[in-house]
């Protein structure tokens, strides 16, 4: 029995982008809706689920950052890539705020943005495979919801990117054991985005706001130097 496709909501205005990602992506065999705007975006998102939604910003009727507002508040599991012309750091500082897994500026590479979207989808299973429930986990100061991507400190909800969900379960499946960098990179990241060990260092900081009461004394995820983290949890 073939596996099911992967579903796809394709946000872009446009044409000439969204008729060669839509032939291209189907091609790859995932199930591609391609809408052009805010509006047709949102009512495909009420209508059906999706496994990754691949959203431009600049729409004619809003911005493709309420479109992934909605997808993170009603269908939390599926991965969102910005695809845009919007490149200034402000705007990728804000999408990846938001919860997007990845943000390519336009002009992009087709290869290199497919190998992008198999990765978040990758990633989406992995994270999606140790939900057994909607049981919240307490992980320091922290209420971790994995099946809403939430996490609950200091009376504030954080969403969390798939990258960091990812990174969060590895480290708890993995518990009271030495976690290196370099097996970090490999079970989180894939080599085409370029990531490094100053990537993890980074994540585990974003982490450690949520988690620690002191983020510079770190109680619950520690570093062992020269190697990697270690999570202590009871």
């Amino acid at each position: 029995m073939s596996e099911k496709k992967a579903k796809i909501l394709l946000v872009e205005d446009e044409k000439n982008v969204g008729s060669t990602l839509t032939e291209r992506l189907n091609r790859e065999n995932y199930e591609v809706t391609w809408s052009q705007t805010k509006e047709d975006a949102l009512l495909q998102l009420s209508q059906r689920k999706f496994n990754l939604f691949l959203l431009d910003i600049g729409l004619p009727d809003g911005s493709g950052f309420d479109v992934a507002k909605e997808c993170r508040k009603t269908q939390p599991s599926a991965a969102v890539v910005f695809l845009t012309a919007f490149t200034s750091p402000d705007d990728r500082v804000h999408g990846l705020e938001l919860g997007a897994e990845d943000y390519i500026p336009k002009p992009f590479h087709l290869k290199e943005l497919i190998l992008r979207i198999q990765n978040a989808l990758k990633r989406a299973k992995y994270v999606s495979e140790a939900i057994d429930d909607d049981a919240p986990l307490t992980i320091g100061q922290a209420s971790f919801h994995f099946s809403k991507f939430e996490a609950t400190s200091g009376g504030k909800i954080h969403s969390l990117t798939h990258k960091e969900a990812a990174l969060l379960k590895l480290l708890l499946e993995r518990k009271g054991a030495v976690v290196s960098r370099d097996e970090i990179l490999n079970h989180v990241w894939s080599e085409d985005e370029f990531p490094s060990s100053r990537t993890v260092d980074n994540f585990i900081l974003r982490l450690r706001r949520i988690i620690e009461k002191d983020p510079e004394n770190p109680q619950v995820i520690k570093s062992v130097r020269g190697v990697g983290y270690q999570i202590h949890v009871v």
